[in-house]
């Protein structure tokens, strides 16, 4: 079988890392799934959506100077909006809340910097037998 662009084949996942896994295909060479063709939802850790030795569905979407780009999200299309299946593209749903004024946030992150200050000075001083020793 020939790997064209636009073909779906199913492949083994021989390594993974932290972009992307490799893939050996049928005719034994082997491509690469970005981390970003993985899954529709965001992907922080591809080892939550896939495993070595997994045999995976993936859609050839480049060859280029013999290097193979492979998509799994595009190789198994999202169900339509009309099934009974609720399917977010933006992941997990968020908690709803209000916008923040820049000033909110500002009085925030300065009273959460003065902690961490405090915090910080703490514990070199502890280190350091107290206030004014050497």
């Amino acid at each position: 079988m020939s790997i064209d662009v636009g073909n779906v084949v199913e492949g083994k996942v021989t390594g993974i890392t932290n972009f992307g896994a490799f893939v050996e295909l049928s005719n034994g060479k082997t491509g690469l799934v970005h981390i970003s063709e993985v899954a529709d939802a965001y992907v922080k850790d591809i080892k939550d959506f896939i495993k070595e030795d997994e045999t995976v569905k993936v859609k050839v979407i480049n060859v280029s100077e013999g290097k193979i780009g492979l998509s799994i999200k595009q190789a198994n299309p999202s169900p339509s909006p009309n099934s009974n299946q609720s399917h977010d593209r933006r992941g997990p749903r968020r908690k709803v809340t209000r916008p923040v004024d820049f000033e909110e946030r500002l009085a925030r992150f300065l009273k959460d910097s003065d902690e961490r200050q405090t915090a910080l000075k703490k514990s070199q001083d502890s280190k350091r037998g107290g206030r004014g020793a050497r």
